[in-house]
């Protein structure tokens, strides 16, 4: 038996999973994939060369459903267990940023039509390229996504992508649309895709019962998001101090260090997110990237506090708009946070905000922009 099938039935046996007719069939398909991949001969090997041509690159898979039906827990088992050296996964958002900075690059090194070159250099780095949240929320991204990705599959790179939205929903309403629709015809075609929509939304079921307002500020609220933490994200508290840090591309070369990011869920301080100059391209960055945000040390504000509430402000919105899970801890509940100081009347727009974030309504949306 395959793996990765072997795997996941282990998981639906011990009972970390629900038995889900189209979360096993999206299993089986990852299986004969990975066989696929790791039966090829690797790129430049002696048995590719004998080929006389480039191997035709096996047929990607698109997945996508609500949230919380197991699309991450399915690529963690298909990238974890694929046994081929040259494999890469990466957030959706975070390779539109490198792309966007590859083709700047090129730009200034070569003239004429720079997306081939970034396309070769791309699908000569990894055999696979597994995609986390694909999601389109611009023009300039639509602009060239049809043409890079066609060079890269034609190419002989396998693409894998997990999405909350069904392809052509994709960039839908957006900007000069019809130039975008040849890409969702080269999903349809060149990639299987999977719709994973079953009864049990897992990410709700592990924030069944989690307080996502805590106060005050103290070990107790700390132990509380803690717990929290390791729930949400299924990972052995016992590990704690394993959890891995990422840095976040901000785009122009910059960076976010994130202290704890795991499964899509990231925990930042009050004082890096809002206690230094930031603006609001850095916190779309980060709603972008986090389905959910753990916000710890959020203190009262005053007067002096004036730029830390402006950018409190903002943070929030990007997080709102695209229905980011908030989970925080703070010395006093949102209406008390800000009782006086420059801003005060716009901070009550936040407070209404944070107050929806806690409902169950809010909770049950899926992540990525209104």
């Amino acid at each position: 038996m395959n793996k990765i099938i072997a795997r996941y039935q282990t998981l639906v046996r011990d009972g970390e999973l629900r038995p889900d007719p189209a979360q096993a069939d999206a299993a089986a398909r990852l299986g004969q994939l990975a066989d696929q991949l790791e039966a090829s001969p690797r790129r430049g090997s002696l048995l590719w060369r004998l080929a006389g041509r480039q191997p035709e690159a096996p047929r990607g898979l698109y997945l996508w459903g609500g949230v919380g039906r197991g699309k991450s827990m399915l690529m963690d088992l298909f990238f974890n267990e694929l046994d081929i050296g040259v494999k890469r996964r990466v957030h959706f958002h975070e390779f539109m940023l490198e792309v966007h900075d590859r083709l700047r690059i090129a730009r200034q090194s070569e003239t004429g039509d720079p997306i081939p070159a970034v396309a070769a250099d791309l699908k000569g780095e990894a055999r696979l390229i597994a995609f986390d949240e694909m999601v389109v929320n611009n023009s300039p991204d639509a602009m060239i996504l049809s043409r890079l990705f066609t060079a890269l599959i034609t190419g002989g790179t396998t693409v894998v992508a997990t999405s909350n939205r069904a392809p052509e929903d994709l960039y839908k309403d957006g900007l000069n649309r019809e130039h975008f629709l040849p890409f969702i015809d080269l999903l349809r075609a060149r990639l299987d895709v999977i719709a994973l929509n079953g009864p049990v939304d897992y990410r709700r079921a592990r924030l069944a019962g989690v307080t996502t307002w805590l106060t005050p500020n103290g070990p107790e609220t700390t132990e509380r998001l803690r717990e929290a933490f390791f729930r949400l994200t299924d990972y052995p508290p016992e590990d704690s101090a394993h959890v891995p840090a990422e840095e976040l591309p901000l785009g122009g070369g910059r960076t976010l260090a994130v202290p704890k990011s795991l499964k899509g869920v990231a925990v930042f301080s009050f004082r890096k997110l809002c206690g230094t100059a930031r603006g609001a391209a850095d916190y779309l960055a980060v709603a972008r990237r986090y389905h959910t945000v753990f916000l710890v040390g959020i203190p009262r504000l005053g007067p002096e506090n004036r730029n830390e509430a402006a950018r409190f402000v903002t943070l929030i919105d990007a997080l709102y708009e695209h229905r980011v899970k908030l989970i925080a801890g703070a010395d006093a509940a949102p209406g008390e946070l800000y009782v006086e100081g420059d801003g005060r009347f716009e901070f009550e727009r936040t407070v209404s905000r944070l107050m929806e974030m806690q409902s169950d309504a809010y909770m049950a949306l899926g992540h990525g922009v209104r």
